[in-house]
């Protein structure tokens, strides 16, 4: 599928991407993915806290899962918050059954989505966060399939 709507913003600080996540966070809805592409360190897990902020939980609770995979918050909706830095292979995540998650009533947060290759969801926002300066990152939001063209346009 091609992408159909882009935006692209910059973050000055770390509560600005928080910020960003938090509105997104509100407008997500169930069976929604999101696929995060970045480098270390890059604000991933910053932007999932305010995502989780904006679906009604508490930004505290979210850490990174880098060793089991998967956490699951629940807030309005459940969120599923995937870290895939350390996947060795795509038979890992089938193991814990990530179609379930991905296509379930909750939303699906992807950390290191290009670890997924061929595998990446037919329709998902693709988010790029890159280092600009210190505390500044590009934030580029890709919309891949209707609803999230959608969602950008909120």
């Amino acid at each position: 599928m091609t992408t159909i709507h882009k935006q692209k913003t910059v973050s000055r600080s770390p509560e600005e991407t928080v910020q960003l996540g938090e509105h997104l966070g509100k407008a997500l809805k169930r069976g929604d993915i999101i696929c995060l592409f970045g480098d270390l360190g890059s604000g991933k897990t910053t932007l999932i806290k305010g995502i989780a902020q904006g679906m009604g939980i508490r930004r505290s609770h979210v850490h990174s899962p880098s060793f089991v995979l998967m956490n699951i918050y629940e807030g309005r909706l459940p969120l599923f918050h995937f870290d895939l830095y350390r996947l060795d292979y795509i038979g890992e995540i089938r193991a814990i059954g990530y179609d379930d998650f991905l296509y379930n009533d909750g939303v699906a947060v992807i950390e290191w989505a290009d670890k997924l290759g061929s595998h990446l969801p037919e329709q998902y926002l693709k988010v790029e966060l890159k280092h600009k300066k210190l505390n500044e990152r590009i934030i580029r939001l890709s919309a891949h399939g209707k609803r999230f063209k959608e969602l950008l346009k909120k």
